[in-house]
């Protein structure tokens, strides 16, 4: 029976322990490697919106955003040869879009390490929720919450709308540097915690932190919209 794979296809490795949904790649990276269009321009469908998001965390505008992107694209297709399987595609995709990105950045001094701002506890972006949704000292219920988020999932059909999409497009985009780095990971790109990290070279405390903060402010922003719509 044809497994429909060219028999001069490069072998890509699962490293042992590895995720076995990272099998799902490999069928996807032999199509890339044989230069099936389709498989490629699907690919891109799927993955170039968040691919831009992240290039933006690290250059000016949009526009050298999308430059950047391109050029991934292309170190992708010049890359699949060594490409083994060690991580999912999609991982190894944004790492070559974080570090063309971080290189233009820093081409155009329009960057600072993340890093570089960065206290022991993270304790440098603004407060978390406000102190008054909370029970304070003297109360049986000291450090519950007062007045409790807006139970806004409950709205799905709302939360969902385009709308409301926007309205947490522009908060993200509203938060300090750090913060919409590290939600924008998180939350928008699925990466987990070491990841993120890793990428931005802060503490898991520090991530845990400016997550938190982030979290916060873009729910703040939701519970606004609700009570105004």
């Amino acid at each position: 029976m044809s497994t429909g794979i060219a028999p001069d296809a490069p072998t890509t490795v699962i490293a042992p322990g590895g995720d076995p949904a990272l099998g799902g790649d490999i069928a996807l990276v032999h199509a890339l490697r044989r230069g099936d269009e389709a498989a490629f321009a699907d690919l891109v469908h799927q993955l170039h919106p968040s691919m831009v998001r992240l290039a933006q965390l690290f250059v000016r505008d949009r526009a050298t955003a999308e430059e950047v992107v391109q050029e991934a694209w292309v170190g992708v297709l010049q890359g699949l040869d060594g490409f083994e399987g060690r991580s999912a595609l999609r991982t190894w995709i944004f790492r070559i879009v974080a570090n063309k990105a971080r290189t233009r950045g820093r081409r155009e001094a329009r960057t600072v390490p993340f890093s570089a701002f960065a206290t022991e506890d993270g304790d440098d972006d603004g407060g978390s929720a406000d102190s008054d949704r909370f029970w304070g000292l003297g109360t049986s219920t000291v450090g519950y919450w007062q007045a409790p988020p807006e139970p806004w999932l409950d709205a799905e059909g709302r939360v969902l709308a385009a709308e409301a999409r926007d309205v947490v497009d522009a908060a993200i985009a509203a938060l300090p540097e750090r913060q919409r780095a590290v939600i924008t990971l998180r939350d928008v790109m699925g990466w987990d915690a070491d990841e993120v990290c890793n990428e931005l070279d802060i503490t898991a405390t520090n991530q845990r932190v400016l997550l938190h903060r982030a979290r916060t402010a873009v729910r703040h922003a939701l519970e606004d919209y609700l009570h105004a719509a």
